[in-house]
Formats: C-alpha cells, structure tokens, sequence
C-alpha cells in the first residue's frame, strides 16, 4: 500500500493533470470562438473586395447584370435618356460640399469596426453643423438606418465635437456595374454643435443595415467638389490614406445675414429663358451647329452621377433637351467641361479621368462623340462617345481643354496648369487612319512668355493666337506678380514659334488677365480683360475714374500688332456706381457685331456685437460692345458663356434667376435675339 505521502502526491499529480486538460479545451473552444467571430465579422474595407467574398459575392450575382463594367465595349453601356441634371445637389443651408456621387468607382466599408474619416472646412464665419448627406453603396433591399457620426479635429481622434448615433432616410438609389445600389443617405435626427472656422474630421462607423450586411462610402476622390478647402483628404482605419467620400455637411451661419439689392431678368423683348438649369449647377459655354441646335454639358447628374452630355433643339417655337450621354465616372471619363463642335458635326470635348499618372490624379481626357451609325427608333438610343485621347502626365498637357479645329481638322486646345514647366501648355490633335495624335506644341514657363493660358483661337493666317492670365510684365495685377500676355503661335519646320504680341501692364488702358479671345473676319483680335484688383479698387485713368473692365482690340500695323481700348466699363457703363464691374464673354455675331456680357457686385459690410450684415449690390446684362448699350439687363456676374449662331441669335448661361423655381435659385439657357 502507498503512503498516505505518495497517495497525496499522486492525487495532485491527477488535479493538474485534469486542470491542463480543461485549460487546453477552454483554449481551443475559445480559439474556435474567436476564429469563427472573425470569420463572420471580417468584411473587406471596399465594396469591389466584397465582391470577392462568397456570402456577399451572391448577394449581387442577379444586380451585377443589369450595368455592364467599364471595361467592357462602350457600345454595350445601357444608356437611357435622361434629363440632364446633377444627381448630388448642394443645400442651401450647406457648410461643406465634397461634391457628387460617383458609384462607379469603389466604397469603403463603415460597419464592423472600419472607420472612415474626410476632412472638411467650416467657413469664415462658423456655422452651426446640423446634418450630413452622403453616397453609399448598398445590396439589393438593403437599408441604411444609423450611422455613428463623429466630428473631430483629426482623423479618427483628437478634440471630440460631436459624437453620436444618427438616423438616416435613405433615397435616390440607382444600380452601378456592380450590381449594389448607390443610395443618397439623409440625416433625419441631428443635434446641432456650433463649429468655429476651420478644418473638422468627420468620421463615420457603426452603420446599421436592416438585415445586418455591410455598408459602404461612395468614393468620389472629391471630383467636383464645390467648397472652400475641397476636396477632402480621407483615411480609413484598416489602410491608411485614401481617396476622399461623397457627402455634404448641412449647417447654419451664427453669425452673419446678406441683404442683397438685385433684380433678376424680367420680360424683356427678345430674351427668352431656353432651359432651366437645375439649381447650383455649372454649364460650360454652348456650342452651335449649322442647323442651330445647342449642345452643352453638365458635370454632375446623369444616369452614373458623373455628368451628362445633351442638346437643345427648337421646333414650333418651342425647345426640346435630349440627353446625348451619359458619363460613367472614373477612368471612363466624367465631369465634362467644354464641348465644340467639329467636322462632319461630331462633338468634342475635354473630361476628367484617364490615366491616374498626374499630381492631381487622373490626367483628363479628350472625347468624340457621334450619333449612331444606324438608325434606331428606340427613345433609349444615345451617341456614341469615345476617348481620342488620354493624357499620360502632368508633363503632358494634362486636363486639357479642346478649344478650337483647323481647315485641316486639326484639333487644339489649352491645358491651363500642366506641361513641361507646370505653367500651361498648348496643344495639338491630329487625326490618321481613325486614331489621333497627340502634341504639345509650346509649355509656359511663366515669364515673359506668359503662364496659365486662358483662351486659343485659331487665325485666319493658318497660326495660333490665344491669351495667359498670368506672366508677362513683372509688375504687381492682383494676386498675381505678372499680367497675362496675347501670345501668337507660328509653325515651323523645328515645331511652333511663340511670339509675345501684347504684355499687359495691369493698368488703363489694358488692364491685366486677358481672357475670351476671339477673331474676326479681318483677322483682328478681340479679347477682355481685368482692370479692378484687391486692394486698389480699379485701374488709373485720367479723368480720375477707377476703371473696372477693359475690352481691347490687337490689328496688324506695320508688320506689328498695334493695342486699342475699344471699351472701358467705368466711363460710360450702367453699372458705374459698382466698382468690380468686369466683362465675362465675348461673342461675334453676323456683320462682325461684337456683343458682350458684363457685370458685378459691390459687398459693404456693417458688424456690430451680433455679427456681421453683408449689403450686396448688383448690376450686369448682356451688352453691344462696340458701345456698351445694355440689351438685356438684371442681376450681374450670373450673363457669363456667351455664343452667337449664324442668324444672330445669341446664347449664354447664368448660375441663378431661371424662370422655373419662385425663387429663382436656378440656372438657365438664355436666348437674345437682337
């Protein structure tokens, strides 16, 4: 028999024995537990990295039909005819707008445990900040109902502002190529915290799907953003830096009212309202063809968010707007800019996306776009719109703009911040054999060449003629250290040859910042010009008049180019009791008519222990050059892009005072028939 000593050593040899085996158990139940957690809580921080997930890869196996991706023929886009219109809509009451959705692009999880922060800018005045909006990127029969929302003064942390679950109305969804919905998400709950100026984190987390699926931030990279201090910077937890989200922050101004003294446009003879804008957007000059119809963009709202392509034609008095196209977003193209008219009447036109090789990210394109090769009845046919080209670097004539076709066919246009020197750069398209390519003729430098191109025109004599804002004379024009140039372009046999025809000296009777160049039958050169600058409230004259606008004329003179003042606004102009009156556009009419726009406003500020009260002071129209008579007048800096046909019918935009809403927040397409 054992001792009692070695029965005791025995039974405590037993006990950890059996303790060994528990804790080795609890460890890999609890290893099991912990495994399956992550297994069922790991989701990927983007909606595309979803899709490679089994359980939520069948949660779009029927959506992902309906859109087809990007990469596919263009000619397989389902493209509907939509009215053209922005699909993302800045608030009246906003205090910061990162601008629309894309839904095209990717989305980043903000449930099980991802956070994603966007940076965003209170203004001058503080607000308070009572809601957000923003994109998001859901499965079929997936509903949002809370987000946590914090307000931070650093991504993901730092001093807390605001901290809170907020409910959200859901609304507006449309599918995208891969088979989610992209929804506009609306806070419905929101207790407001007053901000000070500055820069926030917002910071969103935690949603609530009804059925426990992920939810993701649309990714727009704050392509057309429309606030001061945008586009955001963005991060998210698991990554790191990313490209910035869709949303609006929503607040009131504490601080500070406007009495504004304007009057929109009434009946006047001849003017007309052609389209209402939608409120807050902002068209591009209309182009004309030979039977009159008008073409123009927008560069939000579409089918995808990411703009639309459309035309305006007449019939029986009255205007039809057709949706031509509808942008995709992303590398596909989107956010349209300018669009021309070019031979066998195609359209051209300039585009964000592209290649993603540029400091601002991607390099831009150029589009053509064309009706059908065959006829179709359908009401859903649109044009078919292809790139011609995509712009490789910022060395490159990145985010160009096409301006203007040569009898050649020939296509040129004008990068305003890129090429070899980062000061701008001109350059040429050519077409061989159903492809084109591309040249930079000439990159500023910003000296006495000029800098930053504003307008290229192509002369009668077979050169390029355009202008710079900046570069020229070394003297102080407003912000600006230089004055802007007229430049000529002459082709050669070892390329193009830049010629300096006019420096502006920033003072009467030139002025500073050409812009809006165009040429008339003679070959004589008309442009516009600044003449008011912070903080000396005008250029010198010598009757004692603080001149505001400057329209200026270049004619060949004895081998030379010889400057006239053909108008300055501050002599004879209506709006003389405003100091920063200027011109907008200019525009030829049949005969060499030259018309332009004009306008501005004058901002008296009065604060007392309150705040602040802005009077605001209004005055412009639309106006025969040559002599300043006021054809149409009304609320000024809003008669800007303007056009002329061959009957001598003009066109243009405002941003505001369109016949459609009450209050006439909206834009229009005018028409002013002489």
């Amino acid at each position: 028999m054992q001792s009692a000593h070695a029965q005791a050593a025995d039974l405590r040899a037993a006990r950890n024995r059996s303790i060994s085996i528990f804790a080795v158990t609890l460890t890999l139940f609890l290893l099991t537990l912990s495994l399956a957690a992550a297994a069922q809580n790991s989701v990927p921080p983007t909606a595309r990295q979803a899709m490679t997930v089994p359980q939520f890869a069948a949660k779009l196996a029927h959506g992902a039909s309906r859109v087809p991706h990007p990469a596919q023929p263009r000619a397989s886009y389902a493209r509907p005819r939509t009215r053209p219109g922005r699909g993302w809509l800045p608030q009246q009451n906003e205090i910061y707008d990162n601008g629309p959705i894309n839904g095209t692009t990717d989305a980043w999880t903000i449930n099980f445990g991802f956070v994603v922060s966007d940076s965003f800018t209170v203004p001058a005045n503080g607000s308070t900040f009572t809601g957000l909006t923003f994109g998001a990127w859901t499965f079929a029969g997936d509903v949002l109902q809370s987000v946590e929302i914090s307000i931070t003064s650093s991504e993901f942390g730092g001093t807390t502002y605001f901290d809170n679950v907020v409910n959200f109305t859901q609304s507006g969804c449309s599918g995208n190529q891969y088979g989610y919905n992209v929804c506009t998400e609306t806070s419905a709950n929101f207790n407001g915290v007053a901000l000070n100026a500055g820069n926030y984190w917002v910071n969103l987390q935690n949603a609530v799907v009804n059925d426990g699926d992920p939810l993701f931030w649309d990714e727009n990279s704050g392509a057309g953003c429309g606030s001061d201090g945008c586009p955001s910077l963005a991060a998210q937890t698991s990554t790191g830096t990313i490209p910035s989200e869709a949303f609006t922050t929503l607040g009131t101004t504490t601080t500070t009212t406007t009495i504004s003294n304007y009057a929109c446009p009434g009946a006047q003879t001849g003017f007309r309202d052609v389209y209402d804008l939608q409120p807050y957007s902002a068209p591009s000059p209309v182009a004309i063809d030979g039977a009159g119809r008008l073409y123009d963009t927008l560069m939000g709202g579409g089918r995808y968010g990411a703009g639309v392509l459309y035309s305006l034609a007449s019939r029986a008095g009255n205007w039809f707007v057709t949706s031509l196209y509808n942008f995709i977003g992303g590398s596909s193209g989107g956010s349209p800019e300018n669009v021309i008219v070019g031979p066998q009447g195609a359209l051209f036109g300039s585009a964000g996306g592209g290649l993603q090789n540029c400091t601002q990210g991607y390099c831009g394109v150029i589009y053509k776009a064309t009706p059908l090769a065959t006829p179709c009845e359908s009401a859903l046919c649109t044009w078919d719109v292809t790139t011609i080209y995509q712009f490789t670097s910022s060395a490159d004539a990145a985010g160009g703009t096409a301006t203007a076709f040569d009898s050649a066919g020939n296509l040129y246009g004008i990068s305003s911040n890129n090429g070899a020197y980062g000061h701008g750069a001109v350059f040429e398209l050519t077409p061989s054999q159903g492809s084109w390519t591309e040249k930079v003729l000439y990159s500023f430098t910003g000296g006495s060449d000029g800098g930053y191109p504003s307008s290229l025109v192509v002369g009668h004599d077979g050169n390029l003629y355009g202008t710079t804002y900046y570069g020229g004379n070394q003297v102080n024009c407003g912000f600006a250290s230089s004055c802007g140039v007229v430049f000529q372009l002459v082709p050669s046999a070892g390329g193009w040859t830049e010629n300096v025809i006019h420096a502006f000296t920033g003072n009467d009777p030139d002025g500073w910042g050409p812009y809006g160049l165009v040429t008339d039958a003679g070959g004589t050169l008309h442009g516009v010009s600044y003449c008011y600058f912070y903080p000396l409230g005008g250029c010198s004259s010598s009757g004692g008049i603080q001149v505001t606008g400057v329209l200026f004329s270049l004619s060949q003179s004895d081998g030379g180019w010889a400057f006239s003042n053909v108008y300055t606004i501050g002599r004879q102009s209506e709006c003389d009791y405003i100091v920063n009156v200027t011109y907008h556009s200019l525009a030829l009419g049949p005969g060499g008519n030259l018309y332009a726009t004009e306008g501005g406003g004058d901002i008296n500020e009065s604060c007392g222990p309150n705040g602040c009260t802005y009077y605001e002071y209004f005055c412009g129209g639309v106006v025969t050059a040559f002599n300043n008579q006021f054809l149409v007048s009304g609320y000024a800096d809003i008669f800007e892009n303007l056009s002329a046909d061959a009957n001598g019918n003009l066109y243009g935009t405002t941003s505001t005072c369109g016949f459609g809403t009450p209050s006439r927040t909206n834009g229009m397409i005018w028409q002013y028939s002489p």
